[in-house]
């Protein structure tokens, strides 16, 4: 209770409530040193569902949301698995989607488990980790819940936990290697690169205190982990810039204020 995450910080940024004081005060703390972090933590969540929407308008059926996607910040009826139902339905009436959400944050897994997997068939929520990979597509629920001989989504949320570059490039081909043709995947990513150069020494220092192991990544960086992959319009760039679809607000006169990159790949 007294450790801020992510998962929660990105909650307490859109007025939900599954976090704590100390994921509050991190989000203020983060405020007062860059004002528009808050704004950045919606449009990450915005961008999650134009992703979502997007795949599921092309026929996806079935998700693996990897990190800080559980339920966070987004209203009842329109969490992530319901973005993915309401397109689906859409665009393949009577096709309703299966969706795992995978989460190491205790409070996010418990208050999933008391509120989603009760009321619908169709989602489950496993304990997993990015940085044990083979552990979270081995696991019984996900390889058993969804069928591994068609398409299947795998958003990749966590990469701010991961600081091994050899590491999240062998995360990368592991999914690729357990994904049937037509599947996707898709990446987000922190990054520094739009922070002005006078404020970056403060960041990096309240990014320490507040989430040790945090990783953030140049463009480069991140071009360099997508290489080989063909990467759906627009590419890569930042996640307000991903298909917006005119409603969304945030960080639309800067895209760059949102703080990350997003990008999704085919896997042929």
């Amino acid at each position: 209770m007294t450790q801020a995450s992510v998962t929660r910080i990105l909650d307490a940024a859109a007025g939900g409530k599954n976090n704590f004081v100390a994921d509050r005060d991190v989000l203020r703390r983060y405020d007062v040193a860059a004002p528009v972090t808050t704004t950045a933590a919606r449009a990450v969540l915005q961008y999650l569902c134009r992703v979502v929407r997007h795949l599921a308008t092309r026929g996806v059926d079935q998700f693996v949301i990897v990190g800080s996607g559980v339920p966070s910040g987004l209203p009842a009826g329109r969490q992530l698995h319901d973005v993915a139902r309401d397109a689906l339905g859409a665009s393949v009436p009577r096709v309703v989607p299966r969706v795992v959400y995978v989460e190491s944050d205790p409070m996010v897994l418990a208050g999933a488990r008391a509120t989603i997997e009760p009321v619908t068939d169709l989602v489950r929520v496993v304990e997993g980790d990015v940085r044990e990979i083979d552990d979270i597509l081995d696991d019984r629920v996900v390889q058993t819940f969804l069928e591994w001989d068609r398409p299947v989504a795998v958003l990749l949320l966590s990469a701010h936990s991961l600081n091994d570059e050899e590491y999240f490039h062998y995360v990368i081909k592991r999914i690729r290697q357990a994904v049937p043709e037509g599947s996707y995947l898709s990446l987000l990513q922190t990054t520094f690169d739009a922070i002005p150069p006078e404020l970056l020494p403060a960041i990096h220092d309240l990014l320490a205190m507040t989430l040790p192991g945090h990783a953030i990544r140049t463009r480069e960086e991140v071009e360099a982990l997508l290489e080989g992959l063909v990467l759906v319009d627009p590419g890569l760039v930042w996640v307000p810039e991903w298909r917006p679809n005119g409603h969304d607000t945030s960080c639309l006169d800067q895209p760059s204020a949102s703080g990350n990159y997003g990008a999704v790949a085919c896997i042929p």
